[in-house]
């Protein structure tokens, strides 16, 4: 069972636990308003020597056979797995999830992450030959990985893992508001045996322990997820140094319901489509918060999304939002919006920072709602005139990182896919694979995370001409 109030005085650096001397920080739960637990915070000291153990431990653990790598990777699922309910209830008081989406998604899913980075890394080529030169891939060196608040397991796997498996060391740097999730992950860490130094946990602000760790002249890459004006500015910094970046930043993804479908397929592009959106209380940067639909389906999808929406009632099947702050911005564009509200109005619990699932109808496409990205659970519906002006509608946005496609037609499945600038697209309820290249086209974000791909992006390429 988790303790009434947490308390974590120490960070993880260099395979020990090191007092940190950059004051406390509470943390609230945000659907009690009440502070939860309270972490130490790392000062520079803390993190030169969290870098410094990353780049003592680089050279032995970039050399460390796969077989073993991937054995550690093996003792990390296991750990992970037996503390599947530790990290559930964590993420349910530092996140607001409910309990059942704290489990299903926050651990269930980083664990599928974990097992095919192995899968990948078991079958993943780090020699190749191109005519007479030997192409080696090899580790890119200390990797600062700053992680968001919505998913803080899984954003921990999705970049800390692949990074261990391409033979990187990692500094990792979790949101201030949910970093309990980071202290458990690391003994999970701690008792797969990875060597110390291999993997720390720096915690901090932002635009002091994160920019301290962008700017380092130790750290070699940078792995940012967050939003895009907060990418640019990390970018910029790791310019300086000229470090690579993996940025996975903002989205407006569009579920795009071509002419052809069926009554019942779009009854469920609707429901799964409501249910993307409202996944996580909204805050999930690749959440379809546009539904494209044939304006002569206007009325029977309003219907559809009204029903769908009514089920999520707020703090049983809906979280809060992070904070008040968090809060207060969704309500604003709800207050601002012109557009015609479809969904009923649901009764917010006295506690917590609830929002009421909202979707609205005939949004104009160049709109606040349908152009920014609100992270909350607010639903657009935009009426297209043909299957190519949705297509049209789908491409308007600085945004491209993820999609779904409903079409009756399967044949003609791909080639509509391909016309949707966006990284992902799941064509009528595809599920989410773990192993498949997840990142943004346009403003949502550079590279790619997962399988192959994350792999890849921790690595570089080196030509031995023989």
């Amino acid at each position: 069972m988790v303790s009434a109030l947490i308390r974590e005085p120490a960070l993880y650096i260099g395979g020990d636990w090191i007092a940190g001397s950059g004051g406390e920080c509470a943390v609230e739960n945000p659907a009690t308003e009440q502070t939860t637990g309270v972490v130490t915070q790392a000062a520079d000291a803390e993190i030169d020597r969290a870098v410094a153990a990353a780049r003592g431990a680089f050279d032995s653990w970039a050399s460390t056979p796969v077989a073993a790598r991937i054995d550690a990777l093996r003792r990390l699922y296991d750990a992970v797995t037996g503390r599947a309910y530790r990290f559930a209830a964590l993420i349910t008081r530092e996140q607001g999830s409910p309990p059942y989406l704290a489990r299903k998604l926050h651990v269930d899913l980083p664990l599928r992450v974990i097992a095919s980075t192995v899968d990948a890394l078991a079958g993943f080529a780090f020699r190749g030959r191109q005519g007479d030169s030997v192409i080696l891939r090899e580790p890119v060196g200390v990797v600062a990985a700053i992680m968001p608040w919505n998913l803080p397991l899984y954003q921990i796997v999705a970049k800390v893992v692949p990074a261990l498996a391409a033979g990187c060391t990692v500094v990792l740097k979790p949101a201030t508001l949910t970093p309990l999730t980071a202290f458990e992950f690391a003994r999970a860490v701690e008792a797969a045996g990875f060597p110390p130094g291999v993997f720390n946990v720096v915690t901090g602000g932002g635009r002091d322990v994160g920019e301290c760790l962008v700017r380092h002249e130790l750290v070699d890459h940078v792995s940012f997820t967050g939003s895009t004006a907060v990418g640019r500015r990390v970018a910029a910094a790791a310019a300086e140094t000229v470090k690579g970046v993996t940025l996975e930043l903002s989205g407006k993804s569009a579920s795009v319901v071509l002419s052809d479908v069926s009554d019942e397929l779009l009854a469920r592009a609707v429901q799964a489509t409501v249910a993307n959106c409202f996944l996580n209380g909204g805050q999930t940067c690749s959440a379809l918060s546009r539904l494209i639909v044939p304006r002569a389906r206007l009325g029977q999808v309003e219907k559809l999304a009204a029903a769908a929406a009514a089920e999520y009632v707020p703090g049983e099947r809906l979280g809060p939002l992070i904070s008040a702050g968090r809060r207060f911005a969704v309500e604003s564009y709800l207050e601002q919006a012109t557009a015609r509200v479809v969904s009923a109005p649901l009764e917010l619990p006295r506690t917590g920072y609830y929002v009421t699932p909202t979707v609205y109808s005939e949004v104009e496409p160049d709109s606040r709602l349908a152009q920014d990205e609100i992270f909350g659970p607010v639903l657009s519906i935009l009426a297209a005139e043909s299957d190519d002006h949705a297509i049209e509608l789908a491409n308007n946005s600085i945004y491209g990182l993820s999609g779904a496609l409903w079409v009756g037609d399967d044949d003609r499945a791909l080639d509509w896919a391909a016309r949707i600038r966006t990284g992902q697209v799941h064509v009528n309820a595809a599920p989410f694979n773990p192993r498949a290249p997840f990142g943004g086209y346009k403003q949502s974000g550079l590279g790619r995370e997962m399988g192959d791909y994350g792999i890849d992006r921790m690595l570089q390429v080196k030509a031995v001409q023989l």
